[in-house]
């Protein structure tokens, strides 16, 4: 039994007309969130980072070669206000971890690059990432994590068109 069950065993009882399975699914959702987020904060300390200075070098990474891009592309891609991004990006190049260049295709305009430092501390980072990530879910075989990974993807589909529906 977890704390999810003894919620939702407590509206069972008082509130026995409830049907309390969707309170459980998104409660647990919630809870791994936390907890996850909490096992991959510790990772992105021991590196200097937070999450919102690793959302930004793993986006310029994942980018590829030359791992730059256009503030307005990084902001399209982390879905951040464009003043929560121009402080990311100011705190990463103070970090030396990112430059502006100007972008080579518009000279009016810059684009956001790894710097060497940035590129080496983000690809060492990313390979403890994805092994805190792992160590969080060692508990579930590989066929549990692919079909936890595929029912997630239609729960939050399903999240989505519902909230789509809402707004209109």
């Amino acid at each position: 039994m977890d704390h999810v069950d003894l919620i939702t065993r407590q509206w069972a009882a008082e509130r026995p007309d409830l049907d309390t399975r969707a309170m459980a699914v998104i409660g647990r959702v919630a809870r791994l969130s936390m907890a996850c987020t909490q096992g991959m904060q510790r990772t992105f300390a021991r590196y200097g980072l937070n999450p919102a200075k690793f959302d930004v070098l793993a986006t310029l990474l994942r980018s590829g070669p030359p791992y730059a891009l256009s503030p307005g592309a990084l902001l399209d891609t982390t879905m951040v206000a464009s003043g929560t991004m121009t402080n990311r990006i100011d705190r990463l190049e103070q970090d030396g971890l990112v430059e502006r260049r100007k972008n080579p295709e518009d000279s009016r305009s810059v684009i956001i690059a790894l710097t060497p430092r940035g590129l080496t501390l983000i690809n060492e980072m990313m390979a403890a990432h994805v092994a805190t990530q792992a160590q969080l879910l060692q508990g579930l075989t590989s066929e549990e994590q692919t079909t936890l990974s595929t029912l997630l993807a239609k729960a939050l589909h399903c999240a989505e068109i519902a909230n789509a529906r809402a707004e209109t």
